[in-house]
């Protein structure tokens, strides 16, 4: 390689190698062999419940991919949904794979069922409300950020806890409160 090309290149790829270590961080590895999850598991069989009922389980971890995205299966089986709120470093795409649900994304409404899917973006507030009785969702976050900690910290709350509480949690993984949940 001539020299001009080896300064070319290495000033092309030295902020991609920068900024994928500042992505991944400097100890996290991706996984290296495969593995199968079965329905109604969860990755490391801890299921986290959703307000303390509804199961939500992690199918891919952040451990798996080095932070750059989770994958998790919610199961609804009361009709429910998370306070409007915005996440200031992960998209989400969701995924419905039983019942309907009714998304707000900004100030638009929309509802979906079996099949549809929903792509949240960052820093835009977004809620959606279970209208089913039963429903079920894969979604993913990308990167994954501090959302297997929050799920778990928010799950070891005992009893219910003050807005002041709740949104000190959403700050400290990445997350901010704007809203109530929605209603029917």
């Amino acid at each position: 390689m001539k020299r001009r090309e080896f300064i070319q290149t290495s000033l092309v790829t030295a902020p991609l190698v920068s900024v994928s270590s500042i992505v991944l961080g400097a100890d996290n590895k991706p996984a290296t062999k495969s593995f199968t999850i079965r329905r109604g598991e969860d990755r490391f069989k801890e299921p986290i419940k959703y307000r303390g009922v509804n199961p939500n389980l992690v199918k891919i971890s952040a451990k798996d991919t080095a932070g750059l995205y989770s994958v998790f299966e919610y199961e609804g089986i009361a009709k429910m949904g998370p306070d409007m709120h915005v996440h200031f470093k992960q998209d989400e795409t969701f995924y419905v794979l039983e019942g309907e649900f009714l998304f707000q994304v900004g100030n638009e409404r929309q509802t979906l069922v079996a099949g549809d899917t929903i792509f949240l973006p960052r820093n835009v507030p977004h809620t959606w409300l279970q209208l089913s009785d039963r429903g079920k969702l894969m979604y993913l976050l990308q990167p994954a950020g501090k959302m297997e900690e929050f799920f778990k910290k928010m799950n070891s709350l005992e009893g219910k806890p003050t807005a002041e509480v709740v949104q000190k949690i959403h700050l400290a993984h990445d997350l901010k409160v704007v809203g109530p949940p929605l209603t029917v």
